[in-house]
């Protein structure tokens, strides 16, 4: 195996070579040619950062420098020599070998493409510095997540792509099945599973029976939602962190969703690696400020009807005139995080009739144990409750929404044997990465974006 040596050579006090010298493999930025020597700027997708390779004319492999052209893939053994520019090293090369060369219809010149553009040739795009940066981060996001959790002793469970239940009770399930979509009578009972199935919408429901084994538990994997949305902040596969708590009431949801907020922002502002300062010079120019506030600023906890109050009183004009029993809007969470209480927020006991079977009904009968957490420039990025663990008011809920109990009994059956409180939230990793990057569609921060229309690739 080739390690991806830049990173490590271009971040070392002093040269790291081996033996007198180095091997680096990769891609060519750019290249600069004089009457004895080539400037190549080789990237090997470990940083953002190019490293400089001098190649003296005469030397093996000089011959194909004509080859060596943007995207081509080339080989370069050398010395590490000081450099008088802004990096600390330069590679001083005494072999160079062409790899793979790259044509002049290579789609990625030396100039500026459009988001759009680059969707379009998304097998290419992790060869920019955006998405380059994009993806690194969302590898390092993963691994923060992951950090998050195990340092507090949870468990992660691997939850079922497959399922026979509709967590969200919304119908916007992608359907799963064998039988010939042209046929008549098609029946389930000949279907492969014989009843109807399709890719999960969450794994919340599995997770809670873990929890209620286990105590700590955490899922986080793909998900699937086929809702005909073209926004900016949908799309149909994307991956989902679903923390579930046993023993645990809102109060201790809505801690374990700030202190992880903060984990995430704490992590990429942590970074060193130079893609989070590329982010703040070319997408966000407020994304360290914003990622600091969540970082050092306490939430503030503000109830539903509370925020439903303060924005009728503010006289600011909504798109969207807010009013009790209705579902936050986008500008209404910005509103309050932005220009109301100019910090995150989580809202709390949101009215029952606008929320899931499965949420824990308030004594008062009209609102359920929801939380959103709510930040500036993003609006609500996690989404939580205490779970209702009372027998007879579940099947109450399953019965009035007319959904089937059958189908649920497994469900009902933790809180028929040794129920407990229990509490848990998700949170759509694609747009914890647009929070801590400032990036603003979910295409971009997805390597290969699956929205209405669209399954390339």
């Amino acid at each position: 195996m080739q390690r991806s040596l830049i990173k490590h050579i271009l971040a070392a006090d002093a040269a790291p070579n081996e033996n007198g010298g180095v091997v680096v493999k990769g891609w060519v930025r750019t290249r600069r040619d004089s009457k004895a020597f080539s400037f190549i700027e080789v990237n090997d997708g470990s940083c953002l950062a190019n490293l400089q390779v001098i190649v003296d004319a005469g030397i093996p492999g000089y011959e194909q420098i004509s080859l060596l052209t943007t995207g081509a893939s080339v080989c370069a053994e050398g010395v590490l020599v000081e450099s008088p520019g802004r990096q600390k090293w330069e590679l001083r090369a005494s072999r160079v070998q062409l790899i793979g060369g790259a044509p002049e219809d290579y789609p990625l010149q030396k100039k500026r493409h459009s988001p759009e553009f680059l969707r379009s040739i998304a097998h290419l795009r992790p060869r920019t510095n955006l998405y380059s940066a994009i993806f690194r981060t969302r590898s390092r996001l993963a691994a923060a997540v992951h950090q998050f959790f195990l340092e507090r002793d949870f468990v992660w469970v691997h939850t079922p792509i497959i399922t026979a239940s509709d967590c969200e009770g919304a119908g916007e399930m992608f359907r799963v099945t064998t039988l010939d979509p042209l046929a008549e009578n098609k029946s389930f009972e000949r279907d492969f599973f014989g009843k109807p199935a399709g890719l999960t919408v969450s794994g919340q429901l599995e997770g809670e029976t873990m929890a209620c084994a286990l105590s700590n538990i955490y899922t986080f994997g793909p998900t699937f939602r086929a809702e005909n949305s073209n926004t900016t902040r949908h799309a149909a596969e994307f991956w989902m962190i679903e923390p579930e708590v046993a023993f645990c009431d809102l109060k201790g949801d809505m801690d374990i969703a700030e202190a992880f907020l903060k984990h995430i922002a704490d992590s990429m502002l942590a970074d060193v690696g130079g893609d989070f300062e590329f982010f703040c010079r070319f997408v966000d120019s407020s994304l360290r400020e914003r990622l600091e506030a969540v970082s050092r600023t306490p939430f503030v906890r503000c109830s539903y009807t509370e925020a439903i109050e303060i924005m009728q009183n503010s006289g600011h004009s909504f798109e969207y005139p807010p009013h009790w029993g209705m579902d936050l809007q986008t500008e209404h969470e910005r509103f309050l995080t932005e220009q109301h209480f100019k910090s995150p927020v989580i809202v709390y006991n949101y009215p029952a009739s606008i929320k899931p079977f499965y949420m824990r009904l308030n004594d008062d009968g009209r609102t359920v144990t929801a939380m959103d957490v709510l930040v500036p420039g993003v609006g609500e990025i996690i989404g939580g409750s205490q779970r209702e663990e009372r027998l007879e008011v579940l099947q109450g809920n399953i019965e009035r929404l007319g959904m089937n109990a059958e189908a649920y009994s497994w469900y009902s059956d933790l809180r028929r044997y040794g129920s407990v409180p229990h509490a848990g939230f998700g949170v759509g990793f694609e747009r914890l990465i647009m929070f801590v990057t400032g990036v603003q569609n979910i295409r971009d921060v997805l390597p290969y974006p699956r929205t209405p229309g669209n399954c390339e690739f």
